[in-house]
């Protein structure tokens, strides 16, 4: 997701994890956000506020009493300015300020006056973090409202084992771009399928296709985002897992099928993104299968339809996917039509730069009101653009039940 337009001041505080927000400004700024960067006086202590201001393009803020700032009451229009206030990391003592309330520095100040939401990244030792003190505190900014990114576990610098390493700097800036979306998914589960499937002919080969699974894990990425939560089933794929996003692996249809069926169950949306093989091999060899002299007949079979055999749901939106090659909006609304889908996303894959095997897409929604083309974007652009028009699809239905509701009352 893009950030362009969003300003994020990421506070940062005096532990050792600091020199990573380095990195966590960097990834922000290349998202397109606007980045003010406030440190307190221990976080200088570990890394400059020079490489910081750099990298965010803007004055790092580091003193409540800056004569220049503060003649413009500086920490006012910080608070004021967020649309997102990242704290990475944030050590004991700061969580403990905040959770009380303290206001004695530049960044416990603006953390007081701002309304933006909040995001927290813990990172302190081990029994330092597992402390009934820590733990409370904890608590008590998160029944607040911030919200609190687990510690990773690993090794930490204090050369102890466990829980308290800042997460990865990708990760962060998910959970900020996550604070700075539209919640218009909250309560709702999700299923997705991406990714292709793998048949077997004998145990070294198989039948497969060209699809990366990478609009499939756009769309997880987009509505965990939005607020949901997501399951995604995905065949193999080289793409790393999504992060706040539960994975089910599947390797061959059937396996899809019966991971679908059970995930379906509690779906209120499925997005059926996976190119699931259509054929597989009637009979598969135990063993490898030798080059002869001349050729190879290979005998297929049809594999389960999985959109076709979804479990029965009062109120679910299910949205399919044609990759078409020829006459793909006449094919896609068959589909459409034959499969009782509320939408379809409709793409050539014949193109180079649309479908598989690049990052950007161009699509055509259909749904039973008509159709929509979404120019050329990246798959992540592509996904929220989808979502949109899922959202869309509740209201009206929310809508039309209450009025059907209102007409029998």
């Amino acid at each position: 997701m893009s950030l362009a337009g969003k300003t994020v001041v990421v506070g940062v505080t005096g532990g050792i994890a600091a020199y990573k927000a380095a990195e966590i400004v960097r990834l922000l700024v290349q998202r397109g956000a606007a980045v003010r960067v406030v440190m307190t006086r221990s976080a200088c202590e570990f890394i400059t506020p020079l490489t910081l201001q750099t990298l965010s393009g803007h004055p790092v803020a580091t003193s409540l009493f800056d004569l220049t700032q503060e003649s413009e009451i500086g920490h006012i229009r910080l608070a004021d300015s967020a649309d997102v206030v990242l704290v990475a990391p944030a050590t004991a003592n700061f969580i403990a300020k905040l959770a009380h309330g303290l206001a004695d520095d530049l960044l416990s100040t603006v953390l007081l006056a701002t309304r933006a939401p909040l995001v927290l990244a813990p990172a302190m030792n081990v029994h330092m973090y597992e402390s009934a003190a820590v733990q409370e505190n904890l608590a008590t900014v998160a029944r607040r409202g911030a919200r609190v990114v687990e510690p990773a576990v690993g090794s930490l610098a204090c050369g102890y084992e466990g829980s308290g390493r800042l997460p990865d700097p990708a990760i962060l800036v998910d959970e900020v771009a996550r604070a700075a979306s539209t919640a218009d998914l909250a309560g709702r589960r999700v299923l997705v399928t991406a990714g292709p499937n793998r048949e077997p002919l004998d145990p070294v080969r198989f039948i497969s296709n060209r699809s990366t699974g990478r609009m499939g894990y756009a769309l997880a990425a987009a509505a965990w985002r939005r607020g949901a939560d997501v399951t995604l089933v995905s065949g193999p794929t080289s793409l790393p897992e999504p992060h706040g996003v539960r994975v089910v692996r599947a390797v061959t249809a059937d396996e899809m099928h019966r991971a679908v069926r059970a995930e379906a169950k509690s779906a209120s949306i499925v997005l059926m993104a996976a190119a699931v093989a259509d054929y597989r091999a009637k009979r598969v060899a135990t063993q490898k299968i030798k080059k002869g002299k001349g050729g190879y007949s290979l005998e297929l079979e049809r594999t389960v339809d999985i959109l076709s055999d979804l479990p029965a749901a009062r109120g679910r939106i299910v949205v399919g996917f044609a990759a078409e090659t020829e006459q793909v909006v006449e094919n896609a609304r068959r589909k459409l039509e034959a499969k009782g889908l509320d939408l379809i996303v409709a793409n050539d894959v014949s193109r180079r730069d649309a479908g598989f095997e690049v990052d950007t897409n161009e699509v055509t929604l259909i749904d039973a009101s008509g159709s929509e083309e979404l120019a050329l974007a990246s798959k992540d652009e592509i996904a929220d653009r989808i979502l949109d028009r899922v959202v869309r699809l509740l209201v009206e239905r929310g809508a039309a039940r209450r009025g059907r509701a209102r007409r029998r009352s």
